[in-house]
């Protein structure tokens, strides 16, 4: 989810990107990729800030082994809401994952846990005014929702004052009420019923039993997952901030 900033993409299967401020590539790992993650200079007079989420969604063990896939939603293709409460406080809901009222974002890959039925899969993030006042709608029985302030002094969930730059993992069904603090503040949203399986996990392999990691350590060995067929192992796309995504099928799209 890159909020600022500029990336540039590279993977063994052959596709490139550049993608940022407010654009989110969603790639699913499934059977094995590498890729490459760059950060441009584009701009040699000034710095190049940066700013994403990069957020890490497991896939159940039927879906381990599908064939990887990323897609690219642009800014513009991404929905956006604005709440205001009852004293005209603005809260803005970007919606990268998870229906919310009538907005739908684009469709995770095919085979994300995201896209399976009754998976309650939520990515939002919100931008409160100072003392905003916002209700969302509850999640499914059994799902979880997690909370993170990261920009903001404090804000009272579900009645708590939580202060800024913590954590907060939310049991309570029904309705969640947030109430901002006296400065503006951000938080990002992750949703999600849990998989419920085994975890097996081993530097960027994550898998159901500790057997399935080394023969993903062994494939990649093998393999490397398709080879690189860059000259670089950081390869970037060239002095143009244009955004773009060339697919390994050799598709291109680009913002509109």
């Amino acid at each position: 989810v890159a909020r600022q900033g500029l990336i540039d993409h590279a993977d063994s299967l052959g596709a490139t990107a550049r993608y940022g401020n407010g654009d989110v590539q969603w790639l699913t790992a499934g059977a094995g990729i590498q890729h490459a993650e760059m950060f441009p200079l584009l701009n040699q007079e000034a710095d190049n800030p940066a700013e994403l989420f990069q957020i890490w969604l497991n896939l159940p063990g039927a879906k381990k082994f599908a064939k990887p896939h990323f897609a690219m939603f642009w800014d513009n293709i991404i929905p956006k809401m604005e709440i205001k409460d009852d004293a005209g406080k603005l809260t803005k809901l970007t919606i990268v994952a998870g229906a919310l009222g009538d907005e739908t974002p684009p469709s995770p890959p095919p085979d994300s846990w995201a896209s399976q039925a009754g998976s309650d899969v939520a990515i939002w993030t919100m931008a409160l005014e100072a003392n905003a006042k916002v209700s969302l709608p509850p999640a499914k029985e059994g799902s979880l929702r997690t909370l993170y302030f990261f920009k903001g002094k404090t804000l009272h969930v579900a009645g708590d004052e939580i202060p800024s730059r913590h954590v907060v993992q939310v049991e309570e069904e029904g309705v969640l009420d947030l109430i901002n603090g006296p400065e503006p503040s951000e938080v990002l949203l992750l949703q999600g019923r849990p998989i419920g399986e085994p975890v097996a996990k081993y530097g960027p392999f994550v898998m159901n039993t500790k057997e399935e990691i080394h023969q993903a350590v062994a494939d990649y060995q093998a393999t490397r997952f398709g080879g690189w067929p860059w000259p670089e192992n950081d390869p970037v796309h060239g002095p143009v901030p244009k955004r773009f995504a060339k697919h390994a099928d050799g598709r291109v799209d680009e913002p509109t």
